[in-house]
Parts: C-alpha cells; structure tokens; sequence
C-alpha cells in the first residue's frame, strides 16, 4: 500500500528539489484522472494477459507463462476465443500490436518477435528486438516498445531496429515498471507493473502528462493470485471506447475517464 499511495502523491504533489546535477522537477501537481465503469465483459480466467488491441469489431489478446501463450482473437460480448495461434512452449509471450495486416507479438525473454496473419492467425515468420519484451503498441508509423524500465524504444515496423529511445518521467523522476501500452488520441497510455494505475505519456518528450487511477475497478475484481493485475489496454479507435483488463480477470472493463476529485 505504501508504494501505491507515494506513486499518487508523486503525481498529485510538488516534490523536493533534486540533486544539483539534475534538472529541477516541475512544481505543478500532474492531473490525476478516476476510471468510471461503462460496461463490463467476459473474460478467460485462465488468460494471464500482457497485451490487448482492438481491431475490426474483436479484441486480440496476447497470453504469457511458459507452455501456456498465445495470441488470440476474442468476442468481446461472451469472452469466447475464436482463434487461436499457440507460441512455442519455451517461450513467454509477452506485448501485442496491429500492423497492416499483421500481428507483431513479443516474447519476455530471447528477444523474438513473431509475426501472425491479423486475418487467420497464421504464423508470418518472426524477427528479433533489442531487450526484454514487456509491452508493444504502434502508432501508426511505427513500433514502441516497452521492457520494464522507464526506457522506451521506437522501432522500424519492419526491421525492428531502434530508430530512437526516450526515457518516461514522473515529474522529472525515470518511472520503473512501464508495461502493457496503447496509443491513444495521440499519446501512450501505459500500465505501471504492480499498480492499480496507468500514465499518459507524452511520446515525443516521455513525460507523464496524467495518472489515471484504476482502484474502483481493480476493486471490482475478486482474484487473490498476487500476479493477477491489472495490465491490458485496448482502444476502439471507431467508437472511441477504451477497454482494460488484468492477468487472470474474470471481466474486461469498458471505461471512461473523468478529473478525480
């Protein structure tokens, strides 16, 4: 509890100034905004999501855990899985993003990224990434990546080369744990491995620009496994409805976003 209540006053509240060698942290408190429940779906209870999109009226939905990932197609009404696309049992399958047609989905480890027909689920081949594999998102011209540190990298979507890397920042501080993205109306939403919270960040300067506090719905999930948490965004860009979700949930969580307090 203690790391989740200072991870809200940091957003909420000016800090002390930072060592002389660094640049002064921004005195301005960050908004923090409230998940209000819309709706609520379905879920495979089984599924210990790492990344989710939505594309094309479905969800799509990569699993981790050794011998148990794969990518899938799901039917947000009922929470079926209506394709399926195992990855190889030596690996942890890890973030999920949409690219032309096809699907890039990273593994934890070993630094492969396997490519899948968005249509079929047919493998496409794979390539390889730098570092770990913890999230992925596009924005529309190419790939981020996230790896568990507050570091981010921005890859061709063919190649998987770094073409640039930005550092994501909390009111001056590099924030640890960045997980599961989704880019949004022109910035990166991102889980905080751990917390009931997501960032806005701004891409092209890595800064969080707001907190979005996700207790209300974390509250409405009955889980005990200490690794059942919340990570999975997925935006419906046509009806513009934002979808979250955690690892082993029984329910994804259609919200909306309004000013706290």
């Amino acid at each position: 509890m203690r790391v989740i209540l200072s991870f809200a006053l940091l957003a909420a509240a000016p800090q002390a100034a930072p060592a002389p060698q660094t640049a002064p942290a921004p005195t301005s408190p960050i908004p923090i905004l409230t998940a209000r429940i819309v709706a609520r779906f379905p879920h495979d209870t089984s599924a210990f999501t790492e990344g989710l999109l939505f594309h094309d009226g479905a969800l799509y939905e990569s699993t981790g855990m050794e011998g148990r990932s794969d990518v899938r197609r799901v039917s947000l009404a009922d929470g079926k899985v209506t394709a399926r696309a195992r990855i190889p049992a030596s690996e942890f399958g890890e973030g999920l993003a949409a690219w032309g047609s096809e699907l890039v989905s990273l593994t934890w480890h070993g630094g492969v990224a396997h490519r899948w027909d968005i249509r079929t689920l047919k493998p496409r081949g794979n390539g390889r990434f730098t570092g770990e594999g913890w999230g992925l998102t596009s924005d529309g011209t190419q790939l981020i990546q996230s790896d568990g540190t507050p570091t981010l990298r921005f890859l061709d979507p063919r190649t998987l080369a770094v073409r640039r890397t930005v550092s994501v920042t909390l009111r001056g501080r590099p924030l640890d744990q960045v997980n599961e993205l989704e880019w949004v109306d022109g910035a990166l939403l991102a889980n905080v491995w751990h917390t009931p919270y997501l960032v806005r960040i701004d891409a092209a300067s890595g800064r969080v620009t707001a907190v979005i506090d996700l207790r209300a719905v974390v509250a409405q999930v009955r889980v005990t496994d200490p690794e059942a948490v919340a990570n999975g965004i997925a935006w419906d860009v046509t009806h513009r409805r934002l979808f979250v979700t955690g690892k082993l949930w029984p329910s994804v969580f259609q919200i909306a976003l309004t000013p706290a307090g």
